[in-house]
Formats: structure tokens, sequence, C-alpha cells
């Protein structure tokens, strides 16, 4: 009888050093993705500061009543590297899940940061296209749901893994329209795009959420702290790209045009 009290100790103080490990895997998951969050919104708003200029004289080119690119801001906005600018994100993405497993935690860590300006200089336009009040609205609505659909994944009993792979197919039909959409400038599609996109990447934080915690709890036993520090790092980057993306489809959806 001693031997099992002792066991079933054992077992329940491993299962409250697991849950522990888990909240604290997960508070690195959110902190990390909430610091590119800021580098994107800093990195975003100086960007646009610097495009613009109310002063006619030297403009490159005029985008308002009383709005002028300034050369700095033609060159992002108005010649082929906005082409550059839009996929560079993708390339920092690509490279990262590549590349991780030859990185540090720590260089992982910059990379990531690194990623989150150059995404900060992708959607920079968003400022000069949109009020900075419906802005901010969106990013609350955006916020607050976010935190509901995370929680759902955290919480949930229900295996995901089936939706998850139904989403990714949905991601990728919707990153076909949207390039197609490029070209076509149709107002309806865009609209489609932004309304389909926004539950897919609803379901996504869902998702990608479970998948976090699912993965710790799996290797939570091997102790390799280097590994479960990328783990948090890819996990932040998950859940970076679920609310950037929900956040510029709800843009396109509800945010008022300049």
């Amino acid at each position: 009888m001693a031997q099992f009290d002792t066991t079933r100790s054992a077992a329940g103080a491993r299962t409250a050093e697991i849950d522990a490990g888990l909240r604290a895997h997960m508070n690195q998951v959110y902190g990390t993705m909430s610091v590119g969050m800021l580098i994107t919104f800093l990195a975003a708003w100086a960007i646009a500061g610097l495009a613009v200029t109310s002063d006619p004289a030297g403009a490159a080119a005029q985008i308002g009543a009383d709005k002028y690119l300034t050369s700095f801001g033609y060159t992002i906005y108005g010649s082929a590297l906005k082409y550059v600018i839009m996929l560079a994100p993708l390339a920092f993405v690509f490279g990262l899940s590549a590349m991780i497993n030859k990185m540090s935690a720590a260089t992982a860590q910059l990379v990531f940061y690194a990623f989150a300006a150059t995404m900060g200089l992708s959607i920079s336009s968003i400022f000069l296209m949109y009020t900075g009040a419906s802005i901010i609205q969106v990013f609350l609505i955006t916020s607050i749901a976010f935190a509901g659909l995370s929680l759902v994944g955290y919480t949930t009993k229900k295996d995901l893994s089936a939706m998850g792979t139904f989403l990714m197919m949905g991601l990728i039909g919707l990153i076909v329209a949207s390039v197609v959409n490029i070209f076509m400038q149709s107002s309806a599609m865009q609209f489609a795009i932004s309304s389909i996109g926004v539950l897919i990447f609803a379901g996504l934080t869902a998702y990608d959420t479970q998948k976090i915690k699912n993965t710790y709890l799996q290797m939570a036993h091997s102790g390799d702290s280097e590994w479960l520090g990328k783990a948090a790092i890819m996990g932040a980057l998950s859940l970076y790209l679920d609310f950037i993306n929900m956040f510029m489809m709800l843009l396109h959806l509800f945010g008022n045009r300049e």
C-alpha cells in the first residue's frame, strides 16, 4: 500500500511538473508572438510615416487631396520593388522552417524578429489606405477573436487534426485565388477571399494552438530545452501568421478607407 501511495504521489508530481512546464511554454509562445506583433506595428508605422508627406514640393506622386508620396515612398509602393517587399515575408517563413534544426534557439528568435520587421514593411501601406481609427478598431476585434479561438484550441478535448488538413487545403486555394486576383483586380473576388480567409484563419488559430500544446506534451519528457525553445518560436510564428492574416482579411472587409 505504501509503495502504491508512493507511486501515485510520484505520478501526481510528474503531472504537476508537466502542467507547469506547459504553462511556461505557452507563455513563451504568446510572449514571443506579442513582441513580434509590436515590432511589426512599429516598423509599419515608421515606414508609412517616411513614405508620405503633405508637402508637394519634391513629392514623387500624389495619392490624396493633401497626401503625397516621398521618393522613399514611391520606391516602396510605386515601383517593382513592391513585389519583392510583398514576397519577402514568405522567404523568411520558408527559410526559418527549413533551417530551424540547424539554428540555435537564440538565432531562430532573432530571425523571427527580423521577419516581423519585414512583415511591417510589407503591410505598411495599410496606414495609407485606411483610417487610423478603423485600423485600431479592427485590431481590437481581431485580438478578441484570436484570444477566444486560441482558448478554444487550448481547452477543447476534441482532436482538431482532421480540421487542420481541411483548413490547409482551403489555405492553398486562398493563396492561388489571391495571386490570380492580383492581375484581375476584382472587388467581388477580393470580398470572397477576405470572407473565406477570416473563417480559415479563425479555424487555424484553434488548430495551431492545440498543435502547439500537443507537441509540448509529446516532447516534455525529453528534457531538451533547446528543442523546446525552438518549438516555442515556431509556435509563435504559426499563431503570428494566423493573427496577421485574420487582421488583414477583417481590415479588407470592415476598414474605412482614406
